[in-house]
């Protein structure tokens, strides 16, 4: 497990790329399976309606993904901290700070997103 980040100093500056609950665990499930570096802090909603995957500051300006949103938060309210409570009002951490590395690396969840799209797909069709 990389720690890196618990000892450094509170990241604010993030990007939020937020998918459907089904599509982001099938991504966190690929993301674990490969070599577990490049993933990030992972939130939730309440609802259970979608998951949001940490991503570097300045990600949101050239995410093109479909069927995903990717939101900067300029540190509104979302802190990096390494053992932090609810990340906002209504959601929790699925994977938290502190158990992963500071954000997730946009090219790698790019891929895992898009090869989690082509397996519920394939899923899906063989109902």
């Amino acid at each position: 497990m990389d720690t890196r980040g618990i000892s450094e100093p509170v990241r604010d500056a993030c990007d939020v790329v937020t998918v459907p609950t089904r599509q982001g665990l099938e991504a966190v499930d690929i993301l674990r399976r490969g070599t577990g570096d490049g993933m990030g802090p992972v939130i939730h909603d309440d609802g259970c309606d979608t998951l949001g995957f940490l991503v570097p500051s300045g990600t949101a300006a050239a995410w093109d993904v479909p069927g995903s949103t990717c939101t900067e938060t300029d540190g509104r309210g979302l802190r990096l901290d390494p053992d932090p409570g609810p990340p906002v009002e209504g959601s929790d951490w699925l994977l938290p700070p502190g158990e992963a590395d500071l954000a997730t690396d946009p090219a790698v969840l790019r891929a895992a997103l898009g090869e989690a799209a082509r397996l519920i797909e394939a899923a899906d069709s063989c109902r």
